[in-house]
């Protein structure tokens, strides 16, 4: 569908049409990112409460592992049903874990409640994808993802200080329940615009054999999470999660992503790399500045800010950019400037440069990848044939969760291997692999337009 003359992209957004829908997707991605930052700043209250340290690192890899399975089930059936029946079920199961989770009275049902919501989130987050491209027109894609971006990166923003105030106040127990409880008049603004969307009636078949090796891939995200706790065998079990991972990943993702293949391929190999480097690179950023230079718990988190406001900057002006050749240069700088940001970082680390800079890297990373992923959520939509644009949405944010998990399980192994005696070192060789990662997307993004 092609944006009809005259329509402006804020007021097309914002038309009858697809007002609600509009309203509803970006809520929905506003409630999924806080309900996913505001649980990770209040589960040691949690964990606390519930006696239950031990599994404090499944309630993070099951909701991952569930998430992978249901990207896998709702790419096929949005390509064969439409997006209306993996939205009403992704948002019945987020709703669902959230009510487990808020209720749970031992860690283990947390943990149940957990992995639930991560089907939601998984389910929901492929036909968060599908939607826009059966029912607003194409022109206004690259504004309403701008608008997915700031809703994910504002709650990154906030989030932490708002989950905060609910564990002490009204106890952790809220962080799912106000939620959940917010489900129900979002389901009401997203649904009934969904009911028209058909699927492709040339979808093939469903690949059922494919929710196996979703099934491996999860099952291997859960033991790329917890492998930093097996001691000793912690390099064996890394490398064989990570090999299983991969095994899995050449099944689910398309022919071509591994090795970088023009045109598509590229598109969804570069959403993991720049995700693995990204993610990487943030996970450390707080815990150098911590350990090494003694900055509290406190600045060293705010030491983020810069950089989830660079994203939120970039994912406004990447929906500026009108035409194909223009908004392929800037693909390009979006991944030039994310390897900049984190080639400074780097710098910072070794001691080269002083650490004020590394908060200016780290604002400029943001940048970088605010600029690119939009970008690349758009190209999806726009090369994929129309019968398949839920499996390629589906293996966009495949993609990027299995490069995320790779990526901080290979950091996490050379970290743990080097730190105790050379911390230093330890520090250097992970922002060092998030550079190199980030370099790799860049060298690649120019193999995307040859396809266009």
């Amino acid at each position: 569908m092609q944006a009809t003359a005259g329509v402006t992209w804020e007021a097309g957004l914002f038309a009858p049409e697809w007002r609600s829908l509009t309203i509803g997707s970006v809520a929905l991605c506003s409630m999924m990112a806080f309900e996913a930052i505001g649980v990770a700043a209040g589960m040691p209250a949690v964990a606390a409460d519930l006696d239950g340290l031990s599994l404090y690192a499944l309630a993070f890899s099951g909701t991952l592992a569930g998430s992978v399975v249901a990207m896998v089930w709702s790419g096929q059936d949005c390509d064969r049903h439409g997006p209306l029946r993996s939205m009403a079920g992704g948002i019945a199961l987020f709703a669902l874990g959230l009510l487990l989770a808020g209720l749970a009275g031992s860690m283990a049902m947390l943990v149940v409640g957990r992995i639930v919501q991560g089907l939601g989130v998984g389910a929901l987050g492929v036909a968060l994808f599908v939607a826009p491209a059966r029912v607003v027109p194409t022109a206004l894609h690259p504004r309403l993802f701008a608008l997915f971006s700031s809703a994910w990166v504002v709650p990154a923003i906030v989030g932490p200080s708002i989950a905060g105030w609910i564990v002490d106040t009204l106890g952790w127990r809220w962080l799912f329940l106000g939620v959940a409880g917010l489900l129900l008049p979002t389901a009401i603004l997203i649904l009934p615009p969904l009911k028209h969307a058909r699927g492709a009636s040339t979808a093939t078949q469903p690949r059922r054999h494919l929710l196996s090796w979703a099934l491996l891939a999860s099952a291997s995200s859960v033991t790329l999470a917890l492998g930093a706790q097996a001691g000793a065998w912690a390099p064996h079990l890394v490398l064989a999660s990570l090999a299983g991972a991969g095994v899995a990943a050449t099944r689910l993702l398309p022919t071509g992503t591994l090795r970088m293949a023009h045109g598509l391929p590229t598109v969804i190999s570069l959403r993991g790399l720049n995700a693995a480097a990204f993610f990487l690179c943030e996970a450390f950023i707080p815990l150098w500045l911590n350990q090494q230079r003694s900055w509290s718990i406190t600045a060293a988190g705010l030491a983020l800010t810069g950089g989830a406001l660079g994203w939120s900057l970039g994912s406004h002006l990447q929906s500026r950019i009108i035409g194909d050749a223009a908004r392929q240069a800037w693909l390009t700088r979006g991944c030039q400037l994310l390897v900049a940001g984190i080639a400074v970082c780097t710098l910072a680390v070794l001691g080269l440069v002083g650490d004020w800079m590394l908060l200016l890297g780290w604002s400029v990373s943001g940048l970088g990848i605010g600029l690119s992923s939009p970008m690349l959520g758009v190209l999806t939509l726009k090369l994929a044939p129309a019968d398949e644009q839920g499996k390629y949405s589906s293996a966009l944010q495949l993609s990027a969760a299995l490069g995320t998990g790779a990526a901080l399980a290979s950091g996490g192994l050379l970290f743990s291997l080097l730190h105790s005696d050379a911390p230093a070192s330890a520090f250097a060789s992970v922002f060092g692999l998030s550079a190199l990662l980030a370099l790799v997307g860049w060298v690649s993004s120019g193999r995307i337009a040859r396809h266009e």
